[in-house]
């Protein structure tokens, strides 16, 4: 039950919200700014004011948590030196992996890895692929999410299809949370979510995800990571790296994990996204 009760909290709000600046003046400490996508499952501005002053005190910097509306925004951002790091999907990782370095990757359930879902109403029971939801409307998360959009654009790749052509009409939602909710009212009958967020609310919001039903689950690919923009010294992206990866270990650093439904950090490794870098290239030809 605390579990649960925690990770109720998470989701108070849809995925994502900015906070200002934290008080700390520039002369007494040197900003840290964290872009949060709309990966990133939020909760009442408690849940992030925590996480912040715990960084802060790790760190030693001013840490600022900066939410955008768009993974696209979020990578413009960083790569002209207006946020420091990044939680990003593993899609724009891979598109820009050259002017970012890989700071820390999640591990859920264990692994540093997770899936995309195919989704549809729960009653749609004569939904068994995504074949079956031709002609129908479907929702899609972020244009460069890889599990709300490269995937499933894989899928119709794949059939010789594109989203255009196979469904009478698709929209984005710009949230995972937003994708099931699509579906579970009845304004998409089928979506694709990160199965990370169908499970994490599966705990939380039963009631939405009850309506809902997993139709097909991707292979897994790395889970979205931490990343850093290019010119932080080598020194200071050790300091940070440990900071996550010791979080499991320091009572506080376990509970914030506890919230975000995840077990821990590792320093993570490219390859863990090898996978979708060559869906990337088959599907976008890049």
């Amino acid at each position: 039950m605390r579990r649960r009760d925690a990770l109720r909290g998470l989701a108070a709000g849809l995925f994502g919200f900015g906070l200002p600046a934290v008080g700390f003046a520039a002369t007494e400490r040197r900003a840290l700014r964290i872009g949060l996508t709309p990966v990133f499952l939020d909760d009442q501005a408690a849940f992030l004011n925590r996480w912040r002053d715990y960084l802060t005190e790790k760190s030693g910097f001013a840490v600022s948590f900066m939410q955008r509306a768009s993974y696209r925004e979020i990578s413009e951002q960083v790569h002209a030196g207006m946020l420091d790091l990044a939680w990003m999907c593993g899609y724009p990782y891979v598109t820009d992996s050259d002017r970012l370095s890989l700071l820390a990757v999640p591990l859920h359930l264990g692994r540093p890895e997770y899936r995309s879902y195919l989704i549809a109403a729960n009653d749609a029971l004569h939904v068994q692929a995504i074949d079956d939801l031709a002609g129908g409307v479907f929702a899609f998360s972020d244009p460069n999410s890889f599990s709300g959009s490269l995937y499933p654009r894989y899928l119709l790749h794949q059939m010789g299809q594109s989203p255009d052509r196979f469904f009478r009409r698709s929209f984005h939602t710009w949230s995972h949370r937003k994708v099931v909710e699509a579906v579970a009212v009845g304004l998409a009958d089928g979506g694709a979510v990160a199965g990370y967020v169908w499970e994490t609310l599966a705990k939380i919001h039963p009631e939405i995800t009850l309506r809902t039903r997993v139709v097909s689950r991707s292979p897994v690919f790395g889970f979205p990571p931490f990343v850093a923009r290019a010119g932080l010294s080598s020194d200071m992206l050790d300091q940070l790296r440990r900071i996550f990866v010791d979080m499991r270990t320091d009572p506080e650093g376990a509970r914030l994990l506890e919230s975000l439904n995840l077990d821990g950090f590792i320093p993570g490794d490219p390859q863990l996204f090898e996978g979708i870098r060559q869906m990337a290239r088959l599907v976008d030809h890049r």
